[in-house]
């Protein structure tokens, strides 16, 4: 900067010289503000200072402080004497000269003062949404010649207002292109995500240094309750720590904008009752100030947006207009991913079901091709992905003398007047390698909008066990009938005999009547195992919790066993514990368990030994049941327990029996809380370990 001459008679005119040439370059506020104060000091050699107001509001005034041959000082007065001295020297907006003792003490006004003061206010109109703020320039203990050309004064004063606009505009201009620029990214962000926590963590930096504020956050309306429901991960790491902070229906400030559908700007929370303290009281999180502003999507609110304590001054319109420009955007960002989860939310769920679904389950597109199957399929076929996905259904779905595309057909043309009218279905044999299993093919058709066939869903059911169990039940109800008819026909040969009358000998009359109750007893016996069959398979069966003494009940079954197998030679050894504990149960379906076990191994023991022992250990009763018997097949393990399941080994030795017992010793364990398993060597025995929980006192 250039050294000044000072000359006591140099005019306010020329002073007007001197600032237009050193300043008529300086775009920026602070550099102009600052220079006016300095280079009026330095050429008047007296003190001056330049003030201008908060450009969104009146909360602080910035000051730059000038004397002779010293570096200029800034200051930011925010204290209530201070703002009210700066606001009592403009209250007129009028040039004015004023004496010491007419400004009030104990400011920097008062006391950079001597004699006078030149009071310049500095003020002109709104410029669109252009806002300038108000300043004032004050000159203390001006020589009398600047003094005395007040009206030069005046126009000193327009030509520094015009230098003050322009830095001022410039200044907003650029702010305004970062804040488009800003505003933009944040836009292209919004759009370039479909997840809310990316969203989130996108926006959140950016808007809060775009407003100058410490804290950002999001509620969204619980669409069920209606409650709103601040996002933890948008405010900050202290509310990662604390209960998700939710506000009831038109609770709070964000309660009150929500129900308004209209933003509130609020500078001092504290005194506005509409403020709830409860978030700061968990938090720890000190509220001052706030924006806050409505999400609006469709019309319709879907949440709120706050920005929180605004680092220097006071929230104004222009922050307000800034949140409402990215709130739009984020509305439909929110909506868009919130339909984007909910359509990925039902994708997996749709594909879990058609994955965990047992039967076979596969899609046909207009060309026939399969374009989707889940592994139940895969299994049934015993194929392979790239086998099934993409190839035509005719080369994966060979039917034995049925077409598929001809039920494909039937399918698409299907279209249901009656809601509980049943879909095509068809039964049917499908090529499984080298051999054929029967299934069952369920159809539906998947239409668009204007009802084009989209593609085809079928379903698969495996018939191979409900066709095993109807070839098992066959064979149930032939080995019934056979297993009747023989002591039917017995007892009915017995009595015809006894009522012809001619048979005198009285021990052949007694050997026929006994006969008669022999055969009437295994009747009775067949009729009882198959009622207890269906009383155990029943959805009402209820288990009794009285004590079973299980001692007693081996006490009943053991001398009977031990005769039968006595009669075959074969030797039956026990090893029972004396004081087994009491269970909980029905007493007669533990007794058939037990008599079942014990009486198979008898049955199908030829010769050799029967191992019986029980024992208690921990918090289980031991029941182990081996023989020396005919076995079962290794194959045939894995049906031992089915309704209706006989070995064929025991069907070739002409063993008789209906093949339900053992599925209803399974069904008996296990409705007592118990457990057994079995296994068996073909030719060389089988043992069935049997578990009852103990009750605990």
């Amino acid at each position: 900067m250039a050294t000044v001459a000072i000359d006591m008679n140099t005019s306010a005119f020329d002073l007007w010289v001197y600032l237009s040439q050193n300043l008529s370059g300086t775009l920026d506020t602070h550099g102009v503000c600052g220079g006016i104060s300095q280079h009026i000091s330095d050429f008047t050699n007296c003190k001056s200072m330049t003030a201008l107001n908060e450009i969104n509001g009146n909360s602080y005034f910035d000051a730059w402080l000038s004397a002779p041959n010293q570096k200029t000082s800034q200051h930011r007065w925010t204290s209530e004497d201070d703002l009210e001295v700066i606001h009592n020297l403009l209250e007129d907006y009028d040039i004015k000269i004023i004496q010491k003792h007419e400004i009030e003490p104990n400011n920097a006004i008062y006391d950079m003062v001597e004699e006078t003061l030149l009071v310049v206010p500095l003020q002109w109109p709104k410029h669109g949404n252009m806002i300038i703020p108000q300043g004032i320039l004050v000159v203390a203990d001006a020589h009398e010649t600047l003094l005395a050309d007040l009206d030069m004064v005046s126009d000193l004063a327009t030509m520094l207002t015009t230098l003050i606009e322009r830095a001022v505009l410039s200044f907003q201009r650029d702010r305004q292109a970062i804040e488009f620029a800003i505003t933009s990214d944040i836009s292209q962000r919004l759009n370039s995500s479909l997840q809310l926590q990316d969203i989130f963590a996108q926006i959140s930096d950016n808007i809060k240094r775009m407003l100058d504020v410490e804290s950002l956050s999001l509620g969204l309306i619980n669409q069920n309750n209606g409650r709103i429901e601040f996002i933890p991960q948008l405010m900050g790491t202290i509310f990662l720590e604390i209960p998700r902070i939710e506000l009831e229906p038109g609770t709070g400030i964000a309660g009150w904008v929500a129900d308004h559908r209209q933003p509130a700007i609020i500078n001092d929370v504290y005194n506005d009752p509409r403020f709830s303290k409860n978030s700061d009281k968990t938090s720890g999180f000190h509220t001052r100030s706030m924006i806050c502003v409505p999400l609006l999507q469709e019309g319709k609110v879907i949440g709120v947006m706050q920005a929180i304590n605004k680092r220097n001054g006071d929230f104004g319109n222009h922050d307000k207009a800034l949140l409402e420009a990215i709130s739009g955007p984020l509305s439909a960002a929110i909506v868009n991913a919130n339909l984007h989860e909910n359509v990925v939310s039902e994708k997996r769920r749709i594909e879990a079901m058609f994955q965990s679904m047992s039967e076979g389950l596969l899609t046909i597109g207009p060309d026939h091709s399969i374009t989707q199957a889940n592994d139940s399929l895969m299994t049934l076929l015993t194929l392979r992905n790239d086998q099934v996905i993409g190839n035509n259904v005719t080369e994966v779905m060979r039917l034995k003398d049925q077409d598929i595309l001809l039920f494909m057909a039937e399918v698409s043309t299907y279209r249901p007047t009656d809601k509980l009218a049943d879909y095509p279905q068809l039964l049917c044999d499908v090529q499984v390698g080298n051999v054929y299993k029967p299934v069952m093919i369920s159809g539906a058709p998947v239409r668009e909008d204007d009802g084009a066939l989209n593609e085809i869903v079928l379903v698969i059911s495996d018939l191979t066990d409900i066709r095993e169990v109807e070839r098992m039940r066959d064979n149930f109800f032939h080995t019934i009938i056979h297993e009747l008819r023989t002591p039917l026909a017995t007892i009915l040969l017995y009595a015809r005999m006894l009522l012809k009358g001619n048979l005198n000998d009285e021990e052949k009359t007694h050997r026929f009547l006994k006969n008669i109750e022999t055969e009437s007893d295994r009747l009775q016996a067949m009729v009882r195992q198959m009622l207890q069959h269906a009383k155990l398979e029943s959805s009402e069966f209820k288990r009794s919790e009285l004590p079973v003494n299980l001692n007693g009940v081996f006490d009943e079954i053991m001398p009977a066993m031990r005769d039968r197998a006595r009669e075959k030679g074969v030797t039956v050894v026990d090893e029972i514990q004396e004081d087994l504990p009491e269970i909980l149960g029905d007493r007669e379906t533990i007794y058939m368990i037990i008599k079942n076990l014990i009486d198979n191994a008898v049955k199908y023991t030829l010769e050799g030994k029967i191992q019986v022992n029980a024992k208690a250990k921990r918090t289980k009763v031991h029941i182990e049941i081996a023989d020396d018997g005919i076995g079962i097949p290794e194959q045939a393990m894995p049906q031992l327990f089915g309704r209706f399941f006989r070995a064929k080994t025991a069907v070739e030795k002409g063993i008789a029996g209906t093949g339900l017992g053992l599925n209803m010793v399974k069904e008996g364990v296990e409705k007592h809380g118990g457990k057994i398993q079995a296994k068996s060597v073909e030719g060389k025995g089988t043992t069935f370990f049997v578990e009852f929980p103990i009750p605990s006192d």
